[in-house]
């Protein structure tokens, strides 16, 4: 399986503003998105993940969900984000599909290294720069960072770049051997945006690295 360069994570006021960012995502290109809601009920959740599903099922885009494998697997999503560290993928996988992909967030090289141990198929690394959207605060990394990480691990998992990324950012950030980029509010704040970020990721290359499963 090829993972996608551009992955939306979902943004909005209410539940019903996460699905239709999600739907205008979907319609504006983009490959995979990330239903990331949180202070919501299972039973909650698992209603709007079905309704996510159905969306992006229409547009053939990759849906995954954050954190909760048990609903990720029951609705059928592409795979599961790990944002704690505490989560342990390789557990995490004896209970998905063996098609569902695992994805893991990380805040340093040693969680780089932890999660790439743990088989995860990709990793979402910042934050890139100072952000609102996460609930917890790391030190931004930076293109050092990015730079630095990359040319240590010399790892072929795919390493996403994640944290306040713009446009303008995207070329530096390939540079620094990062794979990709996550996305939330500059998407957000204009759907039509996706074209260009694919455009500078070229995302649809047949460059990509496909991916087997065990």
């Amino acid at each position: 399986m090829i993972i996608p360069k551009l992955h939306y994570i979902s943004q909005g006021n209410s539940t019903k503003e996460h699905l239709e960012n999600i739907q205008k995502a979907c319609t504006s290109g983009a490959e995979l998105v990330q239903l990331r809601l949180k202070s919501v009920s299972e039973k909650k959740l698992l209603k709007f993940a079905k309704e996510a599903r159905e969306i992006t099922s229409h547009f053939q885009t990759r849906l995954i969900i954050n954190e909760h494998y048990k609903i990720a697997k029951e609705v059928k999503a592409d795979g599961v984000h790990l944002e704690e560290i505490a989560s342990c993928p390789t557990k995490t996988r004896q209970h998905l599909y063996t098609w569902q992909i695992i994805g893991g967030t990380a805040n340093t090289l040693q969680d780089c290294k932890t999660l790439i141990d743990k088989e995860v198929d990709y990793i979402s690394l910042g934050p890139y720069t100072s952000t609102t959207t996460a609930d917890s605060l790391y030190p931004v990394l930076g293109l050092n960072g990015y730079t630095e990480i990359t040319k240590t691990l010399k790892t072929k998992t795919p390493i996403i770049g994640i944290g306040n990324i713009k446009v303008d950012d995207v070329t530096d950030i390939l540079e620094t051997g990062i794979s990709g980029v996550a996305v939330s509010q500059e998407i957000t704040r204009n759907f039509n945006i996706i074209r260009t970020f694919n455009q500078l990721l070229n995302a649809s290359s047949t460059e990509e690295q496909r991916y087997t499963f065990k």
